[in-house]
């Protein structure tokens, strides 16, 4: 039977010192090639979940910041619906103004203009969709956003409608426009399809507002949420890189002190040769 052999103390424990040097060495370069001093439960259970806790909330208010974002596209859309519907309006009152002292041909050419103008606006609105969502034609839709997965913090944005029937444009008849009379009440249709329309845009214009002002919110916080989480998780490489250092060089000094006690039981060993 082969008898084991046996290690001397001063050779143990230098061979324990390494082996734990080594250890040091395997995590300090896992940390400066991940950039990470816990990355996974096995570091520290209690900072990695804290850290994962909060990175979680961070994923969750982006996602609300994207819908915030595709919210403003929505109802920019709309704003610029009606911003256009005034434009053709202001036309339309040009044209009624002309009417005045137009006559013959020319007065038949303003008629034609302004009603076509007039059918143009119920084209316009119908066009003004984003993702399906028409906020200014009358459809009755209501745009939510939330702003919050751990609060009822929501927006509810009602859509308008500014189409001809709505904003009073339809009722005279530019066909007789010969009449001063018409025009006259075509010109007061068009003083309160005006003011309308300057009333729905203030609305959405202020609900733009503050949509920019929770986006602006959500992403600062995202940025805050997320520096919160990596300042829990990564490595300081300038002091992993300057422990790497140390530990190498303790690596060398054991591995030095492991020689000098071999050396020293062989110098025990010639005494009895």
């Amino acid at each position: 039977m082969a008898s084991e052999i046996s290690l001397s103390a001063a050779v143990r424990e230098n061979l324990l010192a390494l082996a734990s040097t080594e250890r040091l060495i395997s995590r300090t370069q896992n940390r400066l090639s991940s950039g990470l001093r816990v990355a996974s439960p096995i570091d520290d259970a209690r900072i990695f979940f804290e850290s994962k806790a909060i990175s979680d909330r961070a994923r969750d208010m982006e996602e609300k910041k994207e819908g915030i974002d595709q919210s403003i596209s929505s109802v920019t859309t709309a704003l610029e619906a009606i911003e256009s519907v005034d434009a053709i309006v202001q036309q339309m009152k040009g044209l009624a103004i002309a009417a005045k002292t137009a006559t013959g041909g020319e007065l038949t050419s303003l008629v034609d203009q302004y009603n076509e103008l007039r059918s143009q606006i119920d084209n316009l609105t119908g066009d003004a969709n984003y993702q399906g969502l028409n906020l200014v034609n009358g459809t009755g839709e209501t745009l939510e956003i939330s702003f919050s997965t751990d609060t009822s913090s929501v927006l509810n944005i009602d859509s308008v409608d500014v189409r001809v029937a709505s904003t009073g444009l339809g009722l005279t008849s530019a066909a007789s426009f010969s009449l001063a009379s018409v025009i006259t009440a075509a010109l007061a249709e068009i003083t309160a399809a005006t003011d309308t329309l300057s009333g729905e845009a203030q609305a959405l214009g202020s609900n733009i507002a503050l949509l920019q002002t929770r986006l602006d919110f959500n992403e600062s916080y995202v940025n805050v949420l997320e520096a919160g989480a990596d300042k829990l998780t990564l490595a300081d490489i300038t002091e992993e890189g300057a422990n790497l250092v140390a530990l190498q060089t303790r690596q060398q000094l054991g591995i030095s002190a492991l020689a000098f006690a071999g050396r020293s039981e062989q110098s025990v060993l010639q005494l009895f040769n």
